[in-house]
């Protein structure tokens, strides 16, 4: 089965996570229609060591290849669960045969895929080109990488390619980045692993922010404005100067690269009462603590002016570091990515991400982590899509990624 069509199948069961709070893994119960449907899958490809956890985890091996014990243990992980957004509708994946790299209408939403606003699209001319119809997102995020781990899984047994100890883990809740620390590292039994998580065909990741939530809350004083002279404190005024403390520009539309920002998740109040939840990203360590430390200086700052301690309650919680420093200890897996890339025909292109996947957490965890491009573009939304052959290309590639660790030497 090629990977695109395991996508099509996989896209239509709606797996979207419960929000952060949820005090249960996995947030939602939807997440196991999909793991129960994989986990038949790997049975029937004879996957050995299938465990599908409590938790929504799958796992399962392939052992080695006789004569190839001593290679290192390679795992490929992808998750799950897709965001939250756009998730009201039935997803009705739509197929586009030989696209003709041009403005292309999803369904009858009156949305439109065009190339002014994803520049990308002419290089996708004569592609199967699989979209949403408008709607709702499409799912390739990341149940591409999933589609394309068991395509890797069926062309090893199959064909009988030779290969090391191989592992594969399907996890739920990484959108919300609370399904990693959930993963059983000595259960899954690599040495070293690689997430297939969005990003284009060829793109290898292993820089990525570090994050962190920001929450105030802020109690105002409400009278009747008429007689609120010196009395009145007004919540959704200080929620906006505290926005306004804030640098303009560094914000997620204003920024690239390896730049850090502010984001404004979610705002909503009144005179008595006000709440603003901020994400906040960099991939230094340094200027990261700075913008934590802005945030600080602001609630006292606020709180000295406008009644001391209570007015701005500022709550930080962490949510994960950047692996740089643990991958920069593993190279290998880096150079080695790129030279299946090229041995696939992709341009390896090594760059940051401007986002997290479960395998940081996993680093920090001893399991060091990169990430590997799945072939989509415009995740997170109605306009995501990916071509079949973009798929085909990622699965080449891992596939070459296996036979280089085949013989791949732990010393080395």
């Amino acid at each position: 089965m090629k990977a695109y069509e395991r996508l099509l199948k996989y896209a239509v069961i709606k797996t979207p996570p419960s929000d952060e709070s949820s005090d249960s893994t996995p947030s939602s119960a939807c997440q196991f229609d999909l793991a129960n449907l994989l986990k038949k899958e790997m049975e029937e490809l004879e996957v050995s060591d299938i465990q599908l956890t409590d938790n929504c985890f799958l796992y399962g091996k392939l052992p080695a290849t006789k004569g190839y014990e001593n290679a290192p243990g390679i795992g490929f992980i992808a998750h799950v669960d897709t965001v939250s957004d756009y998730c009201e509708h039935e997803i009705q994946p739509i197929i586009t045969e030989n696209y003709n790299g041009k403005e292309l209408a999803l369904g009858n939403s009156g949305l439109t895929l065009s190339p002014k606003m994803f520049l990308h699209l002419e290089s996708l001319k004569g592609h199967t080109l699989i979209t949403t119809d408008g709607n709702t997102i499409l799912g390739a995020d990341d149940k591409a990488g999933i589609a394309e781990i068991m395509t890797l899984v069926e062309h090893l047994q199959k064909e009988s390619i030779p290969h090391g100890p191989i592992s594969i883990a399907f996890t739920p809740d990484e959108e919300i980045g609370t399904g990693a620390s959930h993963f059983d590292v000595e259960l899954f039994g690599a040495d070293f692993a690689y997430t297939l998580d969005g990003s284009t065909e060829g793109e290898l990741e292993y820089e990525n922010f570090n994050a962190c939530s920001a929450s105030f809350d802020i109690h105002g004083v409400s009278v009747h404005p008429g007689s609120a002279k010196d009395t009145m404190i007004n919540a959704c005024l200080l929620a906006m100067e505290i926005n306004s403390l804030l640098p303009l520009h560094e914000t997620p539309r204003d920024t690239e690269g390896y730049e850090g920002f502010y984001h404004l998740i979610n705002m909503n109040g009144d005179c008595g009462h006000a709440t603003l939840n901020y994400i906040v990203r960099d991939h230094d360590t340094e200027k990261f603590q700075y913008r934590k430390d802005k945030l600080i200086d602001i609630a006292n700052e606020l709180n000295q002016k406008w009644g001391g301690d209570g007015t701005v309650d500022l709550c930080i919680k962490d949510q994960y570091f950047n692996m740089k420093n643990i991958i920069e200890e593993h190279m290998h897996l880096i150079d080695n990515a790129k030279l299946a890339c090229e041995k696939a025909g992709l341009i390896p292109n090594v760059s940051p991400i401007r986002g997290g996947t479960d395998g940081c957490q996993l680093s920090f965890r001893g399991l060091p982590c990169p990430d590997i491009g799945t072939g989509a573009y415009g995740y997170h939304g109605p306009y995501e899509h990916i071509s079949a052959q973009s798929m085909d290309k990622v699965v080449d590639m891992i596939i070459e990624l296996v036979r280089i660790y085949s013989t791949f030497s732990k010393e080395k």
